[in-house]
């Protein structure tokens, strides 16, 4: 009698011990599918954002250019003097700010682009590693004995490995 007793109680704590872990596992699993989304949203947000600062630098530097090519193929000579003239005292104060702000080139911008867009690629594809990863712990914990007996009790069915919506799996368009 003294040894069922025993048998018994340590069956229940085999059973607290593998619900535990099964609980575990199945969190883990649930938070990395979020971190997931995290990173997918990130993608996004950044990703625009950064394009339309680009795209708008990028439009500003040719607006810039276009119109002083424009102007100086209508002058005369002495009007060509007079604009190399106000030209140069602009380009003065141009110097100025751009070595007090030298990243406000259009061509840092899109190195940024480039950086952050191969930033977020990696979170990305981390936070879907982890996700595999927590699934098969998951998948292999509840196949296997004696936790497939807790796991049958639980009703816990097979996770998936990711695979993603097909509008996620559309990567940011970026088109100047």
């Amino acid at each position: 009698m003294i040894y069922a007793a025993i048998a018994i109680v340590i069956l229940v704590f085999v059973y607290i011990a593998i619900y535990n872990n099964l609980r575990s596992l199945n969190i883990k699993v649930e938070e990395a599918a979020s971190g997931i989304e995290v990173a997918l949203t990130k993608r996004y947000d950044v990703l625009v954002k950064l394009l339309d600062i680009t795209k708008g630098y990028a439009k500003h530097e040719k607006e810039v250019l276009t119109e002083t090519v424009r102007l100086r193929k209508g002058m005369s000579g002495s009007e060509m003097k007079e604009a190399d003239k106000n030209i140069n005292e602009g380009f003065r104060g141009i110097s100025v700010v751009g070595e007090a702000y030298p990243t406000l080139l259009s061509n840092e911008n899109f190195k940024q682009l480039q950086l952050a867009a191969a930033d977020t690629e990696e979170h990305l594809q981390a936070a879907r590693r982890l996700y595999n990863s927590n699934v098969t712990a998951f998948n292999t914990s509840i196949v296997t004995f004696p936790s497939n007996i807790v796991a049958s009790l639980m009703k816990l069915q097979q996770k998936e490995f990711f695979e993603a919506e097909e509008a996620k799996k559309q990567d940011v368009k970026m088109e100047f």
